[in-house]
């Protein structure tokens, strides 16, 4: 049947893709079927979904417009979420692209990307940091909602000869935008966040806008780029303003534009250097990076370097989480239920925010301590108005199971006093 059809795609990579998009979980599209519904005709399901892509009559619906607040209060960011069976179309094309284009793309370039990482981003620009003492603090204005089609299209067109792959690139690309009233929101240009295959097309469109431009130009010019979040390093204050200057243009070349209320040419100020020039800090994939105090291993003196521990965006929306699990009220519950619950958070947060300086992190974490004592001063008579008895009962149990709480095993242990 497939030899019939003007396009040849593989039958399991359409089995593997619906795997991928299970695993990943997500919410339901504007379809409001869930992967669950999905799977009550899976094979039927499977089976339409490679047959519209074979013959060339795969139309994506609309995308579901959901807002989500920025971090900080900042507004909102808008995440498109497809239907279940689209995000398993787009992950077919990205199976076929992404092997095409990953061995190109350049070595510092972290976002989205197999076998790379946001912590090891955040490690190499440390690195940088303590070498040179500039950087540029690179903010792209609205990066996702202004992607040009045209430039996008001609990157993909680089490195695959499969029609299909544009042919369903660009309809994705046009697909509107249902907003929460139900309206459709045409897009002439943009790759909303959210889709399986956007993080793709938006890496392969940076690395010729702005990574392979950059090794052209600035070749002794360093950078980490996390998707649109870019850092670059420079060895003086003029080196950095003109870099800044030469990217801000090729930017705009390239239909982007540098946000200059968030952009910052930044003094990594430490120990070693005096300088009086601010500012002397940034923030970077949910650190931020200051002069910190540190220890040498060797000689056990402390002097201060330009190091990264969680940001405080990132530990205002852990404690904010923290509040809204309400622990104090649960009397009913065990410290073993509340611990279960828990831990599968805090494990994620001590894996990604405990890195780098984790002592900055114990700050946060220390307050599910304080929420634990108030559920013991409820829940056991004998502690009620005994807040000191409370807590030398919380520090008992932490001595008697010190793996029950996973924070309690990362330097964040309840104190008697």
């Amino acid at each position: 049947m497939s030899e019939s059809k003007p396009f040849s795609i593989s039958k399991q990579v359409v089995y593997e893709a619906y795997l991928k998009v299970k695993a990943n979980k997500g919410a339901a599209g504007v379809d409001g079927e869930s992967v669950e519904e999905f799977e009550k005709n899976l094979k039927g399901n499977l089976y339409r979904i490679w047959n519209r892509l074979v013959s060339g009559s795969y139309f994506p619906p609309p995308v579901r417009a959901v807002e989500i607040p920025k971090p900080g209060g900042r507004g909102t960011r808008v995440l498109g979420v497809p239907t279940v069976a689209d995000r398993i179309a787009q992950t077919v094309v990205k199976m076929y692209l992404e092997p095409e284009v990953e061995p190109i793309f350049h070595p510092d370039s972290y976002g989205y990307r197999p076998g790379r990482s946001a912590l090891a981003a955040v490690g190499i620009c440390r690195k940088r940091c303590w070498k040179t003492g500039w950087v540029i603090d690179l903010d792209v204005h609205k990066f996702f909602d202004t992607i040009p089609h045209s430039l996008v299209l001609r990157a993909v067109s680089r490195h695959t000869n499969l029609k299909w792959i544009l042919l369903y690139t660009e309809r994705w690309l046009q697909a509107p935008l249902q907003l929460g009233d139900g309206t459709l929101q045409t897009r002439d240009q943009g790759s909303p966040q959210g889709s399986a295959v956007s993080p793709l097309l938006a890496n392969l469109f940076m690395h010729y806008a702005f990574d392979m431009w950059m090794q052209r130009e600035f070749p002794a010019v360093p950078f980490e780029r996390y998707c649109d979040d870019v850092v670059v390093h420079c060895v003086s204050e003029q080196q950095a303003q003109y870099v800044l200057a030469a990217i801000t243009k090729r930017l705009a070349e390239v239909g982007l534009e540098v946000n200059p209320e968030k952009t910052h040419i930044v003094y990594c100020w430490d120990g070693h250097r005096r300088g009086s020039y601010e500012p002397r800090q940034f923030n970077f994939l949910g650190y931020t990076f200051r002069a910190r105090l540190a220890k040498n291993r060797k000689t056990g003196e402390t002097f201060l370097s330009f190091l990264p521990a969680v940001s405080d965006e990132a530990g205002k929306a852990m404690r904010r989480q923290i509040r809204g699990w309400r622990l104090h009220l649960r009397s009913g519950h065990t410290l073993g239920g509340m611990a279960r619950e828990v831990n599968q958070v805090v494990r994620g947060w001590i894996s990604y925010y405990g890195r780098y300086y984790p002592s900055w992190l114990q700050f946060t974490l220390r307050r599910i301590n304080e929420y634990l004592v108030r559920w013991a001063l409820r829940k056991y008579k004998k502690l009620r108005r005994h807040p000191r008895r409370a807590r030398r009962f919380l520090a008992n149990v932490a001595r008697r199971e010190p793996t029950l709480f996973v924070h309690w095993c990362n330097g964040a242990r309840p104190l008697a006093g």
